[in-house]
């Protein structure tokens, strides 16, 4: 009985590092950081994916413009909207749309893309977080920036609504890398 439990204990390291040694490792220069109510949230920036996209929301953030903004469309078991000054879903930043940066990376839970109309060419400021596999069909449809590497946890408390009828803010949004030690 001993050996069996020696075995498993053996075997649950084993796989724990395995997904460790998986997850790569993080660049402080490429992860965003969301400070919501519950908690930080890291967001994996992929600019391998979608490079203009993600200069963009280095710029915007490190110009202080996503703190305090709602999520202003957050759909349970779907995603989670927000980067619209207005609070409405219909503004974005004074800087200009960017063009679409389709690829095969699969959404999924934690994926970050672009939000933007029905023309590829028009995301701007606006983003979501994908609460789960409802996302997929988002695949090569709109520009997947980032992936959320930690703090899910918290974006699966934002208040739901289209509107929510208390929406949640990001309170701060900064580059990691940006933060003076």
């Amino acid at each position: 009985m001993r050996t069996l439990f020696a075995s498993l204990a053996l075997a649950l390291v084993a796989a724990f590092s395995a997904a460790h040694a998986q997850a790569p490792k993080l660049d402080p220069q490429n992860a965003l950081v969301i400070e919501l109510k519950d908690g930080p949230v890291v967001i994996r920036l992929r600019p391998d994916l979608a490079p203009k996209h993600v200069e963009r929301v280095k710029t915007l953030a490190r110009q202080g413009f996503y703190n305090n903004l709602k999520f202003h469309r957050v759909i349970d078991g779907f995603m989670a909207q927000t980067g619209d000054p207005t609070g409405t879903g219909m503004g974005g930043s004074k800087l200009g749309n960017l063009p679409a940066e389709f690829t095969k990376e699969v959404y999924k839970r934690g994926s970050v893309g672009a939000a933007r109309t029905n023309d590829p060419n028009t995301a701007n400021s606006q983003f979501f977080i994908c609460f789960g596999a409802g996302c997929r069909g988002l695949t090569g449809q709109y520009t997947l920036w980032g992936e959320v590497a930690e703090g899910m946890e918290y974006v699966d408390k934002i208040a739901k609504g289209e509107p929510p009828a208390k929406p949640d803010v990001m309170q701060k949004v900064y580059i990691l890398g940006d933060v003076k030690r």
